[in-house]
């Protein structure tokens, strides 16, 4: 059985969602691409723009992220707004969703969710109870990665996030992401064939708005 893998950085991957770096050339396989927190340079963002534009329309481009907030990167909190709106914006303009990288923002990305028109989905998912139930709240997805397969307090977050509402990735982290889905199955107690099924559902859904 083939695991639908959300957001991946390694190549050997075989099913899933490639996060493209911006120096990749693209593909032949799905990709997301986006401009993370930490790449932003300041006096070329508008070159960065135009080239994820580019990237953005292409048909293999399924996402456009990883994006978002990092309060632990040195880029300036004003600049990381503007290109996370920006790629909001672009999200709206390609009808694809968004895969968010937040770290100790979850407050302010949850602020944007009224200019988004598609999915937003948080990528990497490790945080307590009350940030996941406001991300759901606010109809943000999850997306799990490693840390499920040792984190018990994450493992129990996990099991109230409704399952319609999950994905799961190995992220850069090096090991098999059956393992998590495993993991995973008998955290929600369901067979894993029917986990992989959702899942496969969930990213339909997201791709349809």
């Amino acid at each position: 059985m083939e695991f639908f893998d959300f957001h991946y950085h390694k190549k050997d991957r075989a099913f899933g969602i490639y996060n493209l770096d911006s120096y990749d050339p693209v593909p032949d396989f799905p990709y997301s691409a986006g401009i993370h927190p930490k790449d932003i340079v300041e006096g070329g963002m508008d070159m960065q723009l135009n080239q994820l534009k580019e990237l953005a329309f292409h048909k293999l481009c399924v996402a456009i992220g990883e994006c978002g907030l990092d309060a632990m990167v040195g880029t300036e909190q004003h600049l990381q707004e503007e290109i996370f709106l920006k790629q909001v914006l672009l999200s709206n303009e390609t009808r694809k969703p968004l895969i968010i990288h937040c770290v100790r923002k979850y407050y302010e990305v949850i602020s944007f969710r009224k200019k988004a028109e598609q999915a937003m989905v948080i990528h990497g998912f490790n945080k307590k109870q009350g940030i996941a139930d406001d991300l759901i709240r606010n109809n943000f997805y999850l997306s799990f990665g490693k840390a499920v397969l040792y984190n018990l307090s994450l493992q129990d977050t996990l099991k109230t996030v409704p399952i319609n509402r999950i994905f799961l990735e190995t992220d850069d982290a090096d090991f098999n992401i059956a393992e998590l889905y495993q993991k995973t199955a008998a955290i929600k107690g369901i067979p894993v064939e029917k986990l992989s099924e959702q899942i496969r559902e969930n990213l339909a859904q997201i791709q349809n708005g």
